[in-house]
């Protein structure tokens, strides 16, 4: 064999080698199918991609578990944060209503939710996602021995009410009609939070509130179950607004309020499902 064969033939072992070589970084550098899907546009947005703040009015007792549940979103999306707007739900559905920007609406009851759903065109529709049940919250030890709902009615007691327009009055308010009883409270409060608020600091013998309100106060109050709260109960709805300035990663808080996760930090609280 000549050495000019011997050269031929080692330059195309060298030529096929670089071939095969810019084959393989083709292959590495070229975007695979599940690559393209998880671009913004593609099939399905990577949670990657989710960041900046998501603005949530929430009803008062969702309080507690709405704020693990944010701390939870945010460690699985690093980069967005999530704010709450915390109150009586007929109060943040005036003030969304009002103009006041917000990404997710959380109401207490379906009628609150409707007041702001029945002037927005493109929010979605509200979907129940817990539901909630009255309970009587007296000082600790219980030591004005309350029993009963009629319990309230006496003289000597000192009693909490929500306002009449907040869910918690309305379903105290169908409660009370159900055991055909007339209560005069102290105050009405603007939220069940505001009205626990007034036991836990002694300023009332006792408030009706919900179960989870009770739950979450511990040893600060006792609650005391009665019968016409089973024909009370408020159902949970949860909508993605109309405008929302961030309405990707709202979707995704929503469904982590909707998934397994979501519901079993509900349930602990207290809150029934829907």
């Amino acid at each position: 064999m000549t050495r000019s064969t011997h050269r031929t033939r080692r330059l195309l072992q060298a030529t096929g080698v670089g071939a095969a070589a810019l084959l393989a970084l083709s292959a590495c550098s070229s975007p695979s199918a599940s690559d393209a899907s998880a671009k913004p546009g593609g099939s399905s947005a990577s949670s990657a991609k989710l960041s900046g703040t998501v603005t949530v009015f929430a009803a008062a007792s969702l309080k507690e578990s709405f704020t693990t549940l944010g701390r939870e979103f945010e460690k699985e999306h690093p980069g967005t944060k999530v704010t709450f707007n915390f109150g009586g739900s007929d109060s943040l559905a005036a003030s969304i209503t009002a103009g006041a920007p917000a990404d997710v609406f959380a109401a207490a009851s379906t009628k609150t939710m409707a007041i702001v759903t029945d002037k927005q065109d493109n929010a979605s529709a509200p979907v129940i996602f817990v539901r909630n049940q009255l309970e009587i919250a007296t000082l600790p030890g219980n030591p004005d021995k309350i029993s009963s709902l009629k319990d309230l009615t006496r003289s000597d007691l000192k009693v909490v009410l929500c306002d009449t327009t907040a869910p918690c009055g309305s379903a105290a308010e169908k409660a009370l009609a159900a055991g055909h009883l007339k209560l005069t409270p102290v105050s009405y409060e603007q939220d069940v939070k505001s009205a626990l608020t007034k036991v836990e600091l002694k300023e009332a013998d006792a408030a009706v509130v919900y179960k989870t309100d009770v739950k979450a106060a511990g040893d600060k109050v006792e609650g005391v179950d009665f019968p016409e709260s089973a024909g009370a109960i408020n159902d949970y709805p949860i909508a993605l607004l109309e405008d929302a300035p961030n309405p990707e990663a709202a979707k995704a808080f929503i469904e982590l309020v909707r998934s397994a996760e979501g519901q079993s930090v509900l349930t602990a609280a207290g809150f029934l499902k829907p």
